[in-house]
């Protein structure tokens, strides 16, 4: 299966930043060289990030290949996701499921740099 068609997407949540890797296969998921529940600590983080697998129904024919870097175990996991789910769409897989779940779109959640909110903060009134 070395000409296999590989599926590129990029996610980003928080400050961690996720390349993945789709291909079709088994299910196998591995993150950073490691299968994904040794790397993640949690189970809830598992089923967190294979969430655009299982609403499509393909969780067992595709495989994952993951590098992820910054931030927490998460934030990584949420980057993952929307790697998994962009990577599924250049795949050609339905946009309308993933998007129904709330899979498509990134999260904004960012801790703010402090040199733009301090001003802000320190304004008092006359």
């Amino acid at each position: 299966m070395a000409d296999a068609k590989k599926f590129y997407g990029t996610g980003r949540r928080k400050s961690s930043v996720a390349r993945v890797y789709v291909t079709p296969g088994k299910g196998k998921i591995v993150v950073n060289g490691q299968d994904v529940k040794s790397y993640m600590p949690y189970a809830t983080l598992v089923m967190d990030l294979s969430q655009p697998l299982e609403v499509l129904g393909k969780a067992d024919k595709y495989d994952v290949e993951a590098f992820v870097q910054g931030g927490g175990f998460t934030g990584q996991a949420g980057a993952i996701r929307l790697g998994i789910a962009r990577a599924l769409l250049e795949a050609g897989e339905d946009r309308k499921a993933l998007k129904v779940a709330g899979l498509v779109t990134r999260s904004v959640t960012a801790i703010p740099d402090a040199r733009c909110v301090l001003p802000v903060i320190f304004i008092l009134p006359n």
